[in-house]
């Protein structure tokens, strides 16, 4: 197989698409490569970020919460990363994020090794408790979306450490920017490294149209992930890697696809308050707004997810509730 990265390359240039089952973000490639000095890249159906520092490794996303996926992204790591894990940062609460920790915990307990240190936003907690009072609901609605049956967890393990807007931290050579942001989730970190100008969106970025309005899950927040997205392009990272999907390398291309996926969403947002503030219905709404035809062609911005009506529908929940004008 080519590289994470020369794939990547295929899918900017149009060689392939994400529209292809075998190049869609969510496919479970099982590969861990070395993007930049000391940073690994485990591609699945979720990535972790792996960094190592002369004080120990440090995770950026777990992994999901299930066992089958526990065990490959545990051995995708430690194929590349022996040290024990220092510190463990969650880009956001979903469970196939904040879920993975359990075999690495396992791992220290067995070697004699301090727990790692967990940190998150001030939200993910209250997101797990949720979590574990909605377990029949959400086993529900992704047994449905995703097939199969799937059973919601109820042991999570919430961070440690949590922070409200900004958090740096160090460990090892190594400096960590830790940024909230309000997009897929109320909960959502982006990690940003200045040495190595390396910046982890979890997924604020999954090259695909933004999963800003999944029809089975609660409020997203269109305006302020673009905020976000935008406040990351001023950083001028040289590495995106997403929470989803493949690395974006160069600075150029990082800034194209951080400020087009902004102003996706801030047309979407807009066209939608417009239509809203002369009176028109959602449904009159829906056969109105569309994401600008050269956004929706780019190969990181297909709808292979999350559709532009569905965001436009959240938007709408968003500033007016669910009436529907009927």
């Amino acid at each position: 197989m080519a590289s994470l990265i020369e794939l990547a390359d295929r899918l900017w240039t149009g060689k392939d698409s994400t529209e292809e089952p075998e190049h869609h973000p969510f496919a479970p490639l099982d590969v861990i490569e070395e993007i930049t000095a000391g940073v690994g890249f485990y591609k699945a159906f979720v990535n972790l970020t792996v960094l190592r520092t002369e004080e120990g490794a440090v995770l950026i996303d777990t992994g999901s919460f299930l066992p089958a996926q526990h065990q490959q992204s545990f051995a995708g790591v430690r194929s590349y990363a022996a040290e024990p894990i220092h510190t463990a940062i969650y880009t956001h609460g979903h469970v196939d994020h904040a879920y993975g920790l359990p075999p690495f915990l396992r791992e220290a307990e067995s070697k004699g090794w301090q727990r790692p240190r967990v940190v998150g936003h001030r939200a993910v907690a209250p997101r797990m408790r949720r979590y574990v009072e909605s377990d029949g609901y959400n086993s529900i609605i992704n047994s449905r979306q995703f097939g199969g049956k799937i059973r919601w967890p109820t042991d999570p393990l919430p961070p440690t450490v949590a922070y409200s807007e900004r958090l740096d931290l160090r460990v090892g050579e190594q400096e960590l920017r830790l940024v909230h942001a309000r997009g897929e989730t109320d909960d959502h970190t982006w990690v940003f490294l200045p040495k190595s100008r390396v910046l982890c969106t979890g997924d604020l970025f999954i090259w695909a149209a933004p999963n800003a309005g999944n029809p089975q899950k609660v409020q997203r927040f269109a305006v302020e992930w673009a905020g976000a997205l935008r406040q990351m392009a001023a950083l001028e990272p040289e590495f995106l890697l997403p929470g989803h999907g493949l690395p974006v390398i160069g600075a150029a291309r990082v800034r194209e696809a951080l400020l087009d996926t902004a102003l996706y969403l801030e047309s979407l947002y807009q066209q939608t308050l417009a239509a809203m503030n002369q009176g028109a219905t959602i449904y009159e709404i829906l056969e109105q707004v569309r994401p600008p035809a050269e956004l929706a062609a780019k190969p990181y911005l297909r709808p292979v997810y999350d559709e532009p009506d569905f965001i436009a529908r959240n938007i709408y929940r968003c500033l007016g509730g669910w009436y529907s004008g009927v």
